[in-house]
């Protein structure tokens, strides 16, 4: 059978035989044994609906196997024989374009180029999955292989529950993950409902088919970086020969290297599975590999003496690094974390001295002296990152749950009045005021047709728009819009592409309207094929996380999760050609509901009406929410759309007098 042949057929007629796990393939950590029997005899009865009772009996035996193995089912022997990638849209066997394009989006999440644990469907961050099983893929395939544009195809945490009639205007797959009653929210239970087989973790990008690499994230931090520079050097400082020091190369976090050369620092990220930073080594992300101290010692000093612009590697404990730079006396101008924290007990984090091998058998064996050692070494984090900031360090964090979980062990992390942190969320300090409250965030594009000459010319006409935006720009987001000019055309010599002909830029609806509409224009003219847009549910409206997206929200409601949820509603009315929304994501299940979408444009007027509606509100519902808790930025921002646009009408904020407050006897 041929590609599109594999495709429409779905689970095969014929059971396939079993296949071996690849050799040196990077394999997701075994997960907790938490199911009793009666549970564990439940997730394989599970797994096993999927499939004709006359396959059972071979069947349970295997999913009984792979339980014990690796805590879940992943039905392996079920993985397609064909290369998993993002193909040309027309290479996808399909009735409806969009459909085409939805298929393409998730082979490149499950591309071995693209994903952390391909075997296991995981695209990034440990655990942020695109199906629970392989079983899940084959049906989903073939039901968007045979979708038609009057139909939505409901997708529960990876399971396709099937094709509903719906309408044209619809979209055509509805997307939700770990969406679970509040009070069963915890990590365990994300821990016992996916090894029965009923949930999932998402994460952010992953289970909405919208993750594109590195690159991604790598935009965000560079962002982060340039800005955290300019708030810690003189004006006119340069970053090179400065340390940027981090920690974590898994699933997405090749940007840090990245983004440090961007920015012209020295980046040091540490990471204790060889294999991730071999990896992104050898894909370019990173520069040079060390794996011991007194050469990691030796590497930066002389860095710092030439003032190098270079990212190095440490395949070691970040933990180590920040003792061992404060006994040598070497100043760390920025510091942060991306680690899996938001994952802590499952390989997320792992403990300082000992072995990435010995961790991992705790992790199966003895999970709880596992957790106690995590413990610790979060708590010795903590304090070598304090006796840093003592000298003169910036240190963030970077969303990935590092001070909740510090403080949670324990660490000295806890601001005086013991309800705050010591240390600001980068959202909090840089990307909150600067960025997402006046509506700039992470728009991206995917050119269907994988052709590089594609990408290029989205790129000379994204940097076209944003250019004639800044000429009439107002002084208070010139500096976001010269940022990402410089960012887009840089991008291409940056060789940011990993798996699909994709881009990042951060623009405000204004910006990512005008983009669109131009790309709408080219494809109708034959210039270029037909282009997926998206964005990182890290956004302006799309994520409610009071750690992380949300953490410059002063008004008490960062805890509520009401502009996600009309986020996603509201994009799935204005034209959205797929919406999700997830439970979990960056800092971890029960932290944060995160939503996100995706278009495709092909050149039809329908398109141009749908993207004008739908960036619209999908930009300035986050604005109006900023707004309303009286951010100053964001109520400059929803003034000056609404002024733009008349049908737009958004309660504003009266402030009140601190005077008139502290008067009153409470």
């Amino acid at each position: 059978m041929n590609f599109q042949e594999q495709i429409k057929q779905g689970i095969p007629s014929e059971l396939p035989e079993a296949k071996p796990y690849p050799a040196g393939a990077n394999r997701a950590p075994k997960r907790k044994d938490i199911l009793s029997a009666d549970e564990k005899q439940l997730a394989i009865r599970n797994a096993l609906r999927y499939f004709p009772k006359a396959w059972h009996k071979e069947l349970a035996v295997e999913f009984a196997r792979e339980l014990k193995d690796f805590g879940r089912i992943y039905m392996y022997r079920f993985k397609p024989n064909y290369e998993l990638k993002a193909r040309s849209i027309s290479d996808y066997p399909a009735k409806c374009e969009q459909a085409a394009a939805i298929m393409l989006m998730i082979d490149n999440n499950l591309d071995p180029a693209v994903a952390q644990h391909p075997e296991e469907l995981i695209t990034y961050g440990g655990n942020g999955a695109v199906f629970q099983n392989w079983a899940q893929y084959l049906l989903a395939m073939k039901y968007l292989s045979e979708m038609e544009e009057d139909q939505t195809l409901h997708m529960y945490s990876g399971h396709p529950m099937g094709l509903f009639p719906s309408s044209k205007d619809a979209p055509r797959v509805v997307v939700t993950n770990g969406m679970m009653i509040p009070n069963y929210s915890q990590p365990d239970d994300w821990e016992k409902f996916n090894a029965l087989g009923v949930t999932q973790y998402g994460q952010m990008t992953a289970g909405s088919f919208m993750y594109i690499g590195p690159q991604g994230i790598v935009h965000g931090t560079t962002i982060t970086v340039m800005n955290a520079f300019r708030k810690v050097l003189e004006k006119g400082e340069s970053p090179k020969g400065k340390i940027f020091l981090t920690a974590g190369l898994g699933g997405m976090s090749g940007a840090q290297p990245k983004a440090g050369n961007i920015a012209n620092c020295i980046t040091v990220c540490a990471e204790v599975n060889p294999k991730a930073a071999i990896k992104r080594h050898e894909q370019g992300w990173v520069d040079e590999l060390v794996d011991n101290m007194p050469d990691l010692v030796a590497r930066v000093k002389k860095a710092q003496a030439g003032e190098e612009v270079v990212s190095i590697a440490f395949i070691g404990n970040v933990v180590d690094v920040w003792e061992s730079f404060l006994e040598e006396d070497i100043f760390i101008h920025l510091g942060s974390d991306q680690t899996s924290l938001h994952n802590p007990w499952s390989g997320g984090y792992y403990p300082v001295d000992i072995s990435y091998e010995e961790s991992n058998r705790l992790i199966r064996e003895e999970p709880e002296v596992f957790k106690e050692k995590v413990q610790a070494t979060l708590k010795r984090h903590a304090d070598a990152v304090n006796k840093h900031t003592a000298k003169g360090t910036y240190f963030f964090d970077y969303g990935n749950a590092f001070l909740l979980e510090s403080s949670r062990a324990g660490g000295d992390v806890m601001a005086a009045n013991g309800i705050d942190f010591k240390y600001p969320s980068y959202v909090q300090d840089i990307l909150g005021p600067m960025c997402f409250d006046y509506g700039f965030g992470p728009f991206r594009w995917v050119c269907t047709s994988g052709r590089p000459e594609d990408l290029d010319k989205t790129d000379a006409i994204a940097a076209k728009v944003l250019e004639e935006i800044m000429a009439e720009s107002p002084e208070e987001i010139q500096q976001q819009m010269q940022d990402n000019i410089t960012w887009i055309n840089d991008a291409k010599q940056n060789k940011l592409v990993v798996g699909s002909q994709a881009r990042i830029l951060y623009a405000d609806a204004e910006g990512r309207m005008k983009i669109a509409k131009a790309f709408n224009d080219a494809i109708e003219r034959g210039e270029i094929g037909p282009v997926v847009l998206g964005r990182d549910h890290h956004d302006v409206s799309g994520t409610d996380s009071p750690f992380r997206e949300t953490s410059n929200i002063y008004d008490g409601s960062r805890f509520t999760a009401d502009m996600a949820i009309h986020n996603v509603i509201g994009d799935s009315f204005r034209g959205a050609t797929w919406v999700s929304i997830h439970n979990g994501g960056g800092v971890g299940w029960g932290e944060v509901i995160n939503g996100g979408f995706g278009m495709l444009l092909d050149g039809s007027s329908d398109a141009e009406r749908r993207l004008k509606s739908m960036l619209l509100f999908d930009v300035n519902n986050g604005i109006a929410r900023r707004s309303w808790a009286r951010n100053e930025e964001a109520n400059f921002a929803i003034k000056r759309e609404m002024e733009r646009t008349p049908k737009l009408k958004v309660t504003l904020a009266n402030n009140v007098d601190d005077e008139l407050l502290n008067g009153l006897s409470l």
